[in-house]
């Protein structure tokens, strides 16, 4: 797959495909549940909200594994989901350093 994911709507297209592989894996389905706090019949509208679909992306760039195997079923390089992570809204992987 030869799809940039530096533009938003792409990004937003792998993020709704990485919700799916999420919800097709009910151990990876409970372990975001787990850690988002969101409730499976709450997931439709914590969707709208914005960077719902960066915080899924990250979610699978959190966990090598999981990453690694939702790379190999798009057939897309890893670095490619980060990029398109940072592509949607609220997605940068930059951190506030305090001072």
């Amino acid at each position: 797959m030869a799809t940039s994911f530096q533009n938003t709507e792409a990004a937003e297209e792998l993020g709704i495909r990485a919700l799916g592989y999420i919800a097709a894996e009910p151990e990876l389905l409970n372990r975001f549940l787990a850690l988002t706090g969101i409730e499976a019949a709450a997931i439709r509208q914590a969707a709208l909200q914005p960077g719902f679909l960066a915080g899924v992306l990250h979610f699978i760039a959190a966990h090598e594994p999981t990453l690694m195997a939702f790379s190999q079923v798009e057939r897309i390089p890893p670095e490619e989901i980060l990029k398109a992570m940072r592509a949607l809204p609220l997605g940068s992987d930059d951190y506030e350093q305090s001072t």
